[in-house]
């Protein structure tokens, strides 16, 4: 079922970290509306490995969306289809991705120097499926060529259903600042599809603020979440409480223990502890000694010795009521 946006925090999309386990661990953790990884339309189309393994999801993880990206009109359509086969809430189409690899070839932000096939693509997958499709993007390819406004209104004339803005140019990556007021000139040259604000959003405050000056209708969290889980609950309460809590430390490393086993269920014991690495400075983010704990935890690849480790470090620490108190 398409989601209703409206004042929802949302999980962005990101390559190697928006995986089942750890959108699922998101979604507990308050996030309203999932993205998987974006996925390569000609991937699917050729039975790729790993761009099918991207479609896998939790029931429990709904709504959610399956992205994908590509620069030929005809296999995104394809892609589409085989996106609705596994019957995800809704199809988002990556028209923001910025690396070369991507955008030099004309997809992902490559898409920004050439709007008619922006638009011809999003009028492809449309066609193509039963499903509502969004679209995400960003402001421009460079500062001489902000064409987001244009954009939006571009899209809201063939039937996307919601836009997503990365308030960053092509050039900038996922570096310096985002300019957050053009989710209000969108809104105020009257679009009036819901419209996701994207890019340096990375504190409860910075949700607060950007949906008291910007009114957006919904905001998408993504590097902010990597080494904080707990932002979308935070977010919602500092807007209905004025303030948050920081997660007790046993919590953190609860919800470390829960990630890594849904990680190893999924990868296998191996592969899911190897590939969990990266998790654990923002699980254990601290502590003290924190590189000393994380060094040991990286040498093993399975599952017991982490736990233990992992309990131990519970055991260290049980009398913080925080993790700031460790500080």
């Amino acid at each position: 079922m398409f989601p209703d946006f409206k004042n929802k925090i949302l999980l962005a999309p990101m390559e190697d970290v928006t995986e089942p386990p750890f959108r699922l661990i998101c979604k507990r953790l308050g996030a309203d509306i999932l993205y998987t990884e974006f996925i390569s339309s000609e991937g699917l189309i050729r039975d790729a490995r790993k761009a099918l393994a991207k479609l896998t999801f939790y029931e429990e993880e709904r709504p959610l969306a399956i992205q994908i990206f590509g620069g030929n009109e005809e296999s995104m359509e394809e892609a589409a289809k085989i996106c609705e086969s596994v019957n995800p809430d809704f199809i988002d189409i990556n028209c923001g991705c910025w690396v070369k690899d991507v955008a030099l070839r004309g997809a992902g932000a490559g898409l920004l120097k050439d709007l008619p096939r922006m638009g011809r693509i999003a009028e492809s997958v449309m066609k193509s499926t039963s499903l509502p499709v969004t679209l995400k993007t960003r402001l421009g390819w460079d500062e001489n060529s902000i064409v987001i406004v244009d954009v939006a209104k571009m899209l809201e004339s063939i039937g996307i259903k919601a836009l997503t803005v990365h308030c960053r140019l092509r050039g900038q990556g996922n570096k310096g600042d985002a300019d957050w007021s053009w989710v209000k000139r969108i809104k105020d040259a009257g679009v009036t599809i819901p419209i996701i604000l994207n890019g340096n959003v990375k504190t409860p405050e910075d949700v607060k603020h950007v949906f008291g000056n910007f009114h957006p209708d919904a905001v998408m969290i993504g590097q902010g979440a990597i080494q904080n889980p707990w932002i979308f609950k935070q977010a919602k309460s500092i807007m209905e409480n004025g303030s948050y809590d920081e997660p007790h430390l046993h919590e953190k490393i609860d919800t470390c223990i829960t990630h890594l086993k849904l990680n190893c269920e999924l990868k296998g014991e191996k592969y899911g502890t190897m590939e969990f690495r990266k998790h654990y400075a923002g699980y254990l983010k601290g502590l003290p000694h924190i590189s000393t704990h994380r060094m040991e935890l990286m040498q093993y690849l399975e599952l017991e010795p982490i736990i233990k480790k992992l309990g131990q470090l519970k055991e260290m620490y049980a009398g913080a009521e925080s993790s700031s108190q460790l500080l």
